[in-house]
């Protein structure tokens, strides 16, 4: 039996909503197929934007998404997007699979997207094959009320009002793809980019500089000692590849006991990730002014056999949900750092919310996961003393659970915990003090699978989904609970 301790009492900081951000490139059939039809598709939508993805996405609460990319934003010109469709140039995706771009989803469709989710845009500019000016008129168009070029443009384009951007990012991977810089050019590059992406009226702008690629501490060392000053956030990217192998990843559904360790094993490098990027956070910005914003994270694996290389389309079983519930308990015990994540990506590509195929819309394990996770947005991260029994396979080993609590403005507590082992259970028993009430309403909700390759298919789309957890006991402020093996709880209590 594990124990864990906690006082309802205590807090440790506000876990940000954006912390459950998404990430939407214009990559494979993310963007086109996923959520972009066409007006005159004859799958149902909405002004082009399919009515079963959106109603899917609007379950999940998304606070902020990001767009167009990615590696594809620093070779995209927001121009080219805008206007009457049918003049609107075609472009080649020549980082995902050398497709052509036709641009019909643009500027004006993605902050369509947004309005219809209710969700905040975050976009990310071009700095590797833009200009300065280029993404200053970027930002007039969008937010500029008054009698401007720019402003004149878009409501030559239909849209008279000026949208609220608050989150935009200064360049993608500037260390890759973005450009193949160094950490000291870039740092001069932001400053200079960074300068034109100007408020206009009382659109505050939160402005995010390219961060670090995993465990590169000299980028962050470099960011903030230059340009930290000048930012509201830096980003991180990390991937969990269960072999480490980026020639070969893995299959997303054909793996055993050992591959499933492997990739909770490197999920779990995410929280030395957390710890050490913001102690140089630190010892630049010790207000914590400046976000830490992992705005790409998830699984990556082989695409599905017979799918295009270039469009990183791969199925999503159990140990997804894992990794997400693991990644996502991390960033609330980092949230006083940690002030946005954007999984990636939100549909057919990677670890994906919502797979598509024509007509036909499949939920995820990792969507319902986010789903019933999104009880933490905003919420106050409640401290959890916890001794985690260890999950050994040969000479390695790593805790058995992944665990966080929160308290909501009603005051009532929310326990997600998570049990990493493939084959054994997990009970547990949770001390509570600082209760208001001696006799809390318990309720509860599981995601779990005899098969760890469980997955949903367009055939069976409900293997995997959420289950009423009703074998909760209390006694003398003691909550008793077994988690089955490789399962994902939300306690409610109170």
């Amino acid at each position: 039996m594990t124990e864990l301790k906690i006082d309802a009492a205590k807090t440790a900081g506000t876990i940000n909503r954006n912390i459950y951000g998404h990430f939407a490139e214009h990559l494979g059939r993310c963007i086109y197929e996923g959520i972009w039809v066409g007006e005159d598709s004859p799958i149902p939508n909405t002004k082009g934007l399919r009515n079963d993805v959106t109603a899917a996405l609007k379950g999940l609460n998304i606070p902020v998404l990001r767009w167009p990319g990615g590696c594809f934003a620093d070779e995209y010109h927001w121009m080219d997007g805008i206007g009457p469709k049918e003049n609107r140039p075609r472009m080649v995706n020549t980082h995902w699979g050398g497709t052509v771009e036709n641009n019909h989803f643009g500027t004006h469709e993605f902050m369509e997207l947004c309005e219809q989710l209710g969700t905040e845009p975050y976009i990310n500019g071009n700095v590797g094959s833009g200009t300065v000016y280029e993404m200053q008129q970027w930002m007039e168009y969008l937010t500029f009320d008054g009698e401007s070029p720019m402003a004149n443009l878009r409501k030559l384009n239909g849209r008279e009002e000026p949208w609220k951007v608050k989150y935009f990012g200064v360049g993608n991977e500037s260390w890759g793809c973005g450009g193949n810089m160094r950490p000291e050019y870039y740092a001069d590059e932001y400053r200079r980019y960074g300068t034109y992406v100007r408020n206009y009226g009382d659109n505050k702008v939160y402005k995010i500089a390219c961060g670090a690629s995993e465990g590169d501490y000299h980028w962050t060392e470099v960011l903030m000692r230059e340009a930290g000053r000048h930012m509201h956030g830096l980003s991180l990217h990390y991937y969990t590849l269960p072999t480490g192998n980026w020639q070969n990843k893995g299959s997303a559904t054909e793996f055993d006991s050992t591959a499933w360790f492997e990739t909770l094993r490197r999920t779990l490098y995410m929280e030395e990730l957390l710890t050490k990027h913001s102690a140089i956070m630190d010892k630049y910005d010790p207000e914590k002014r400046v976000g830490l914003i992992v705005d790409e994270w998830g699984t990556w694996y082989n695409v599905e056999p017979g799918t295009n290389p270039g469009f990183l389309y791969q199925q999503n079983s159990l140990r997804d949900a894992l990794v997400a519930g693991i990644n996502l308990n991390l960033f609330h015990q980092h949230c006083d750092r940690v002030q946005m994540a954007n999984i990636a990506q939100t549909v057919n590509v990677l670890q994906a919310m919502i797979l598509t195929e024509g007509e036909k819309m499949v939920l995820t394990p990792t969507y319902h996961v986010f789903e019933m996770f999104k009880v933490h947005q905003d919420a106050e991260l409640v401290p959890v003393e916890l001794e985690s029994p260890s999950y050994t396979l040969g000479a390695v080993s790593i805790p058995q659970l992944s665990v966080s609590c929160s308290r909501n403005a009603e005051g009532k507590l929310h326990l997600s915990l998570c049990n990493l082992h493939h084959a054994e259970a997990a009970p547990v028993q949770v001390k509570l003090s600082g209760l208001t009430d001696a006799a809390p309403e318990l309720s509860g909700r599981i995601l779990a699978h005899d098969s760890l390759q469980a997955h949903n298919t367009f055939a069976d789309p409900e293997k995997v989904k959420p289950a009423a957890f009703t074998a909760l006991e209390w006694k003398d402020g003691v909550l008793s609970a077994t988690l089955p093996p490789a399962s994902v709880a939300v306690i409610a209590i109170g």
